[in-house]
């Protein structure tokens, strides 16, 4: 039976949190397929960085700087791809109270909602206790700005 779109959100989620919690815990996990597309990936960012290197030494022996500019780009753009994680969605980080219900936190700049059956209303969890560095460091901070500078 397959899963909901609701349970697969906190699935991710949860995953999410496990790797921010303990990386090297869940890079142990990972499966098979992924562990193979990640080293698809990181070949495929150095052939494409050593194509930009030799492009780049064809610019200088032609003295055409275009080409070198393109070399370099490409080199960038190989080491980039090769050391990003094929995984890149962009999904909230959130936790999972013991009524199921789903508290987003907040990317930069974005707000933070609490989500209820998928639906997802204003406001932080105030029940939960957050303990993880950067939700202390979230909490600091909102407390700053609403007592004032001094």
């Amino acid at each position: 039976m397959p899963l909901s779109e609701h349970e697969q959100r906190v699935l991710e989620q949860m995953e999410q949190a496990l790797y921010a919690e303990d990386p090297r815990f869940a890079t142990s996990l990972v499966g098979k397929s992924e562990a193979r597309a990640r080293r698809r990936r990181a070949a495929l960012g150095l052939l494409i960085a050593i194509a930009g290197l030799a492009m780049v030494l064809l610019a200088v022996t032609l003295h055409q700087i275009w080409i070198g500019g393109l070399g370099f780009a490409a080199m960038v753009f190989g080491g980039v791809w090769a050391m990003t994680s094929p995984r890149t969605k962009g999904a909230t980080l959130g936790t999972v109270d013991a009524k199921g219900n789903v508290t987003l936190h907040a990317k930069a700049g974005g707000k933070s909602g609490k989500t209820t059956g998928g639906k997802t209303t204003g406001g932080k969890n105030t029940g939960h206790r957050n303990t993880g560095l950067m939700d202390r460091f979230e909490e600091r901070w909102d407390k700053r700005r609403e007592d004032g500078p001094f």
